[in-house]
């Protein structure tokens, strides 16, 4: 009876284990199944917030206002003195936000003037920098590179310049140097500013009246061409930063 007794309960053990393992097995693969994920999950969240806020960052270094100038130590401070308080509560409420990283840089020294610019001419993108009027050449490429600005914002200062000033456009490849060369009242439906141009041409673009109260019926233009060279026929002041 011992021997039949131990001989029936060895199959009976045998037996017990592989219905117990088997769903073991499973929570164990659901467990590591679960970590896994959650781990691609954080490692997912964590490279989101990370190019989120390297675009910030890229901005950052644009940012105009004072105390990002004494921050950073590198950006310019824009006067806003001239700006209308809408406008600054729209570029500041802007400062908050993500963008794609800017195209280039403009400045203008008469005006004391820097500022990223930004693909499109939205008004998001207006309220935070200047626009890259699609379309036109892009910063770096030959041709007629148009840029839009708001009158009450970044371009209010563009009143005050004059044919001969200096305008520096940063690109990946490069700063080309420009200098004015008219400025010129003309109508929303003159388009033909911004036709393309053989030799290397900056055209700025805001609204006119400056101080006009609503929308403004009238455009402003600067125009402005590349510095050259005349010994070596290529563009003065195109450098590689």
């Amino acid at each position: 009876m011992v021997t039949e007794s131990g001989a029936g309960s060895a199959p009976g053990v045998a037996c017990a284990c592989p219905a117990r393992s088997g769903p073991v097995r499973r929570l164990r693969w659901i467990e590591r199944s679960c970590l896994g994920a959650g781990g691609a999950l954080l490692l997912l969240f964590a490279g989101a917030r990370l190019d989120r806020e390297l675009y910030r960052a890229q901005l950052a270094g644009f940012d105009p206002s004072p105390a990002a100038a004494s921050e950073t130590g590198s950006a310019a401070e824009a006067d806003q003195s001239l700006w209308s308080a809408g406008r600054i509560a729209r570029y500041r409420e802007s400062l908050g936000l993500a963008f794609a990283p800017p195209l280039a840089t403009l400045r203008i020294p008469r005006i004391g003037l820097e500022v990223p610019v930004l693909e499109g001419v939205d008004e998001l993108s207006l309220n935070r920098a200047v626009g890259h009027i699609p379309g036109t050449a892009a910063p770096g490429e030959p041709g007629n590179v148009a840029i839009a600005g708001h009158r009450d914002g970044f371009f209010r200062g563009l009143k005050d310049l004059q044919v001969g000033d200096r305008i520096e456009l940063e690109a990946r490849d490069g700063v080309r140097l420009y200098a004015v060369e008219s400025l010129q009242v003309v109508e929303p439906t003159e388009v033909r500013v911004l036709a393309p141009t053989a030799d290397p041409s900056l055209t700025l673009v805001t609204c006119y009246p400056f101080y006009f109260v609503g929308k403004a019926p009238q455009r402003y233009i600067v125009r402005a061409q590349a510095l050259t060279s005349a010994a070596a026929g290529e563009t003065a002041g195109t450098e590689m930063r």
